[in-house]
């Protein structure tokens, strides 16, 4: 997939989904994944017909919404707290469903960061990673990243929200020693308490390897999981690390339809 996103880049497939309509299911709140989804349907060219997610969680059976959209859609993209749901369409439909979220993974987005972070590291994999946040989709998608990848994979916590398998620290000065990128995503408000000692700040990436980044997972709190400061530091790996999401997302695309 990577091989297919330097292809996009490169101006290949621009006709791609020529004729072909490409069905999605996204919350109102949905920003970047919706966006990057629906920008590159249009650039290979196809029609992006665009529903909420609520719209799946009718009386209606699923097997009977998949056996309709068989006779129309091409491809199913779809954002939705159960991936249940999603395994379910996998079943029924008889074309490639994407996963673009849900409760306990976030797929696309770990794979576009893994894109980008390719560009701008010497060798990501031999990367020692840092995820700060508890144990939900984006750092469970790390997790699952780790298996593939084969990179080192640590985790800083409140005590209770470990990651089954992980390595965890309660105190965010010890865990980013000996850690090249750190990847964040926000807690609760009711959370915060227990991850007052895991705030990012740029005293704690000072403590981390030369040339160590910040990959904070949108949307961030400045304040929060990460210091105001650290986000204007030149640890944050910017907003153009993101762009790369077209390209990735692109790419899923592609490879599910033609190798899949």
């Amino acid at each position: 997939m990577f091989d297919l996103a330097d292809e996009v880049c490169q101006g290949k497939y621009g006709d791609f989904l020529k004729g072909k309509t490409v069905v999605l299911f996204f919350p109102s709140s949905s920003i970047r994944t919706r966006v990057t989804f629906e920008k590159g349907i249009h650039l290979l060219g196809g029609q992006a017909i665009l529903f909420p997610s609520e719209a799946l969680d009718k009386k209606e059976d699923i097997r009977d919404v998949c056996g309709y959209l068989n006779n129309w859609a091409d491809l199913i993209v779809v954002r939705h707290r159960d991936i249940g749901l999603l395994e379910k369409m996998a079943e029924y439909a008889k074309v490639p469903v994407i996963n673009a979220m849900t409760d306990v993974n976030h797929p696309c987005e770990v794979l576009a960061d893994m894109y980008a972070l390719s560009k701008m590291r010497q060798d990501f994999q031999k990367d020692n990673f840092l995820f700060v946040g508890k144990r939900g989709n984006i750092g469970l998608a790390w997790k699952e990243a780790a298996q593939v990848m084969g990179f080192s994979l640590e985790q800083c916590c409140g005590k209770g929200y470990e990651i089954d398998g992980l390595k965890a620290h309660d105190d965010i000065m010890q865990a980013v020693e000996g850690k090249d990128i750190i990847c964040t995503d926000p807690v609760s408000a009711e959370e915060l308490p227990a991850f007052r000692n895991c705030q990012v700040t740029v005293a704690a990436m000072r403590k981390a390897n030369p040339g160590a980044v910040l990959n904070p997972c949108p949307p961030f709190y400045r304040g929060e999981e990460v210091s105001a400061e650290v986000m204007d530091s030149e640890y944050f790996v910017g907003y153009e690390f993101k762009r790369h999401l077209l390209e990735v997302q692109q790419a899923i695309v592609l490879y599910c339809l033609t190798q899949a």
